[in-house]
């Protein structure tokens, strides 16, 4: 009997270490691969009156949601609000766009010689993931075996936004 406790003792301690290992580590790798959040746009009164909103999720689970417009095509660019003179940033020298996929939004501001991303948000089901160099900005979409890509590239020329699916 005192043999059986000590071997359940040992093996839940091995079992403990062994977890918290695999925690640390995970969490250490996950740690660095975190990117710059997204900035926010400001938004003036002109803006909110000429453009149409539409509510990405209820603040309550009472609140009924407004009916949404037809679903555009994937890779159809909306025109966003161009950002206001009075906060400038060194890459924000062009015109934001958002680019609507089945997998997610990717709004990117798109100057004369380069882009930045300015949001990604993933749709319900979704998951995405981000890679940027100094060229060009990789959005993807995944849910199960679909993926949805959203690249754009300057490395040639201004910025041109390609989405692909597969």
């Amino acid at each position: 009997m005192r043999r059986g406790l000590v071997l359940v003792l040992a093996w839940l301690l091995a079992t403990g270490a062994a977890a918290t290992l695999s925690w640390w580590g995970v969490h250490t790798v996950m740690a660095g691969t975190a990117y710059d959040p997204p900035r926010a746009l400001p938004v003036t009164a002109a803006d909110a009156t000429t453009q149409e909103s539409r509510p990405l999720a209820s603040p309550t689970p009472s609140a009924t949601p407004s009916p949404s417009p037809a679903r555009k095509p994937a890779g159809t660019p909306t025109p966003a609000p161009t950002r206001a003179a009075a906060s400038p940033s060194p890459a924000a020298s062009g015109q934001v766009r958002s680019y609507d996929t089945d997998g997610g939004r990717a709004v990117f501001d798109l100057g004369r010689t380069s882009a930045t991303l300015v949001s990604a948000t993933p749709g319900t089901g979704w998951s995405m993931q981000v890679w940027k160099t100094e060229s060009w900005i990789r959005v993807e979409f995944s849910s199960g075996a679909d993926r949805v890509s959203v690249f754009c590239t300057w490395h040639d020329g201004p910025p041109r936004v390609e989405i692909g699916t597969y």
